[in-house]
């Protein structure tokens, strides 16, 4: 899906979370309650990784010494079809060691600060200005406090999106997120965006 951003929901008002409003020829927005957030989690980004083959044993994925991380990043067979010895079990206290199955990235991420269930609701639309896909995600009041407070620390870092020890996204951050809502753009389709937005769901 190529390089995903995070921007300010509040400078594009007409992506408001809810609003059903149809543009001629685009589709409605499409959207997920958050029921069990539990399994997702948002991790920094310490590290990112081209895509490359496994070398050696990855047993070692939630250490906190830098070196073991790198060493179980190379290691880390991120195949498509490959089971995930983790598969939502990691700690998210600890790091990490993950990647994204579709685009073969791995990545080193430091322990969770926010999960699915300070998200409320995750839409999937398109953008009545640009015509490309986003995603709106809507955070609790709790959640909105650490997001702000995060995203207001951390411009220009990525933070990935995890669901059961792997990588859904992991966009960068344009500017601190104050309101509430974010804006996930990408380079990808529209159906794209929905599965991304039911993942992140928990759907």
């Amino acid at each position: 899906m190529g390089a995903v951003r995070i921007l300010l929901l509040a400078a594009v008002a007409v992506l408001v979370t809810g609003c059903q409003t149809e543009v001629a020829g685009q589709a409605a927005p499409t959207g997920f309650i958050v029921k069990d957030g539990t399994q997702l989690r948002f991790r920094p980004v310490l590290a990112e990784l081209p895509p490359g083959p496994a070398t050696g044993s990855a047993a070692e994925r939630q250490s906190t010494d830098p070196a073991t991380q790198q060493a179980a990043a190379q290691a880390f067979d991120c195949a498509q079809g490959q089971p995930d010895p983790l598969d939502g079990r990691d700690d998210p206290a600890l790091p990490l060691v993950s990647c994204d199955r579709a685009q073969g990235t791995k990545y080193v991420l430091a322990p969770g600060f926010l999960s699915g269930a300070d998200v409320s609701r995750v839409d999937a639309t398109v953008d009545p200005q640009t015509g490309s896909p986003v995603i709106t995600m809507s955070f609790t009041s709790a959640g909105r406090k650490t997001w702000a407070e995060w995203t207001g620390q951390n411009i220009g870092k990525q933070v990935a999106m995890v669901l059961k020890s792997r990588v859904l996204t992991a966009p960068a951050v344009q500017s601190a997120i104050t309101g509430g809502e974010t804006q996930i753009t990408g380079k990808f389709t529209l159906p794209e965006a929905r599965q991304l937005a039911r993942d992140i769901a928990g759907g």
